[in-house]
């Protein structure tokens, strides 16, 4: 019923994203400090069709207070927020993601982003800003990951990362969604219920239909 509060534009470009999101890439944000970075970590993700974000607070309570890490983008995306790294990695699993952490330390065994089979789906661990990912989640994860770099600084600012990690994967994957025809009905569902409608405009039109309706009523609407 909702669709009909949205023009037949609105409503294309509606099942145009839908049939582009994927539940296979899912970045996970664990304990970052700056709260701009999260935003932008979310902006990405919605931009690059990955619908479902992770936050593990490691005792940082602002994820859930602040508006400000979504940037707007918390309309559209699904989150979840943990408030342990071991919560949020066996909630992964049991849904059957391998986990990969953003890690490099020159002496470990990282996998480079364009050697890893993103068909398989993956949820990329990106750590804090000064101390990267915590030791619970390299000692938790699947495999440790890394962004190729040619120059002579060592690591990319975390939302440059994500970004490039998120669309080589979207890249490798055909760009193209994942979502099984429930899945894309249930979440075109979702967002018409998160647009701009109002419970105002549902009244609005209901009382247009309707001959029965006291005019007091109307008028207050």
């Amino acid at each position: 019923m909702l669709g009909v509060f949205m023009d037949d534009k609105r409503k294309e470009r509606m099942a145009q994203v839908v049939a582009g999101r994927t539940y296979g890439i899912v970045p996970v944000v664990e304990g970052l400090i700056d709260l701009g970075n999260v935003a932008a970590v979310c902006r990405s993700a919605e931009a690059l069709g990955c619908q479902n974000v992770h936050l593990i607070e490691r005792g940082d309570k602002k994820y859930r207070s602040s508006q400000r890490i979504t940037a707007g983008a918390d309309k559209w995306l699904d989150f979840e927020t943990w408030g342990t790294t071991e919560q949020c990695f066996a909630a992964l699993r049991e849904r059957g993601y391998r986990i990969a952490v953003t890690y490099c330390d020159g002496g470990s065994v990282s996998t480079p982003i364009e050697d890893m089979d993103w068909s398989i789906p993956t949820a990329v661990v990106l750590g804090n800003e000064h101390a990267g990912v915590s030791p619970e989640a390299i000692a938790g994860a699947d495999l440790q990951c890394s962004i190729p770099m040619d120059g002579f600084v060592d690591s990319f600012n975390i939302s440059v990362a994500a970004a490039i990690i998120m669309h080589y994967a979207k890249r490798q994957r055909g760009r193209r969604g994942d979502l099984t025809p429930e899945q894309q009905e249930i979440l075109t569902a979702e967002f018409y219920l998160r647009n701009n409608s109002t419970t105002e405009d549902v009244l609005q039109h209901l009382l247009s239909k309707s001959s029965v309706v006291p005019q007091g009523l109307r008028s207050k609407l």
